[in-house]
C-alpha cells in the first residue's frame, strides 16, 4: 500500500480509476479524515491540510491527536514458531510476553 507522512501522520493511498483521481485517509487516529488529488502534488497538498485542520481541531477541543491503544496486541502464529518461541524465552529467563515484546520493539527500531 503506498504512503504519505507529514507531522508524524500516516496517510494511506489509493486510486480511484472511475473517479481518475487519488485519495486516502489519515491512519492511527480517532475519527476519519479523508483527502484526495488528481496529481500526486495535489494529493500531496491535501494530505497537508488534512493533518494540519485535525491537528487544530484537535488543539480547539482539547482533544489528544494520535489514537491510543491498549498495548494488548493478539495475534497468530504458526503453532512451531509458538514452540520455538517459548523454548527461547525459558532459555532466557523471560516470559514468552516479555521475548515477544522485545523481539518487536527489536524489529520495529531497526526499520526507523
Amino acid at each position: 500500500m503506498n504512503t504519505l507522512s507529514y507531522k508524524g501522520y500516516l496517510g494511506t493511498v489509493n486510486f480511484s480509476e472511475k473517479d481518475a483521481c487519488f485519495y486516502g485517509k489519515i491512519e492511527g487516529i480517532d475519527g476519519l479524515v479523508n483527502f484526495e488529488g488528481e496529481s500526486v502534488q495535489e494529493l500531496t497538498e491535501s494530505f497537508h491540510e488534512a493533518v494540519d485542520d485535525y491537528v487544530s481541531y484537535c488543539l480547539e477541543e482539547g482533544l489528544e491527536p494520535h489514537k491510543s491503544y491498549s498495548g494488548q496486541l493478539k495475534i497468530r502464529i504458526n503453532p512451531e514458531t509458538h514452540s520455538r518461541i517459548v523454548t527461547l524465552a525459558k532459555q532466557t529467563g523471560e516470559s514468552v510476553n516479555a521475548f515477544i515484546s522485545r523481539a518487536l520493539d527489536m524489529r520495529v527500531a531497526a526499520m526507523l
